[in-house]
């Protein structure tokens, strides 16, 4: 296949053009390479490259910077998709494109399905949740909602997002301050491209999917499982979002269900295999 992948220098895509590269002919657009918020530049380069896979792992993810700019938002994940989609259907490509637990209220008592009702709560939650939306404008989407995304740094730049400041801060002996009250269902890069790449290669039917690690946990359990796991004693502090003021509400309870993604045939590791083979990793980079 054919395949262009927007936002390849961030954790996901770099980790989606590492896994397709080696079986499939892969252009990889770096935000660099191609603003996705340009509808004329998108379509352009979609006729040059007349990809049979269009993979948007493109976005603005700042989610309480959302709340300031919001058509920056907008425009990052809402309209740049409207524009994929009508490139996809040009070339009569498929459309990967990835959203977000944010789209939930996190009011929820158990993990959220695909068909539960979305309600999203901020700027950045409701531009997402329009992305997937316009998605569906090309003639085969798949939206696969991953969230707490972990994964080694793409080559030249820093590790980012929630686990790897964790990581660093156990690493450094410093104290962690992190939400007792927050649940979630973290997602490994690796596992989330394996994911995408099967789907696409096995042609399970194209729809909604949470594309995440079995499992869920509290922010406190995922940092003692990374304790655990390192063999130390790290200096862990369990905070409430209720003491943590923030410019934009986050779903408490956000754990996702992947059982719809298991029916069709694709089993997702639980997230404490999917630390083990993180650590390995980051083991790995740090005695080179």
């Amino acid at each position: 296949m054919r395949i262009a992948v927007l936002g390849s220098r961030g954790q996901l895509g770099a980790a989606i053009v590492h896994e397709c590269r080696s079986a499939h002919e892969v252009t990889a657009f770096a935000y660099a390479d191609l603003d996705i918020t340009d509808g004329e530049a998108v379509a352009a380069a979609m006729d040059r490259t007349r990809p049979e896979v269009i993979i948007n792992c493109a976005a603005y993810n700042d989610v309480d910077g959302a709340e300031d700019h919001p058509v920056d938002a907008l425009n990052g994940n809402a309209f740049s998709v409207l524009s994929l989609a009508r490139a996809a259907a040009d070339h009569g490509a498929i459309l990967v494109h990835y959203s977000t637990d944010f789209v939930f209220d996190g009011t929820a008592s158990a993990p959220y399905a695909e068909d539960d009702p979305a309600n999203p709560r901020g700027v950045y939650a409701a531009s997402k949740l329009l992305g997937e939306w316009f998605a569906a404008d090309a003639p085969r989407a798949y939206v696969l909602r991953v969230e707490s995304l972990f994964g080694c740094a793409p080559e030249g730049r820093p590790a980012k997002g929630s686990v790897a400041v964790i990581l660093n801060a156990i690493l450094a002996g410093c104290d962690v301050r992190v939400f007792e009250d927050r649940t979630v269902s973290p997602t490994y890069v690796v596992d989330a491209a394996r994911a995408t790449r099967r789907l696409l290669e096995a042609s399970v039917p194209a729809g909604l999917y949470h594309c995440v690690n079995s499992g869920h946990c509290t922010w406190l359990e995922f940092a003692r499982e990374l304790a655990r796991q390192l063999g130390v004693d790290a200096r862990l502090i369990p905070v409430s979002m209720a003491d943590v003021p923030m410019r934009a509400a986050r779903p408490q309870y956000c754990a996702l269900s992947n059982e719809k993604l298991v029916a069709a045939g694709i089993d997702m590791p639980t997230w404490q295999d999917a630390v083990t083979r993180y650590l390995q990793t980051v083991r790995s980079e740090l005695a080179h």
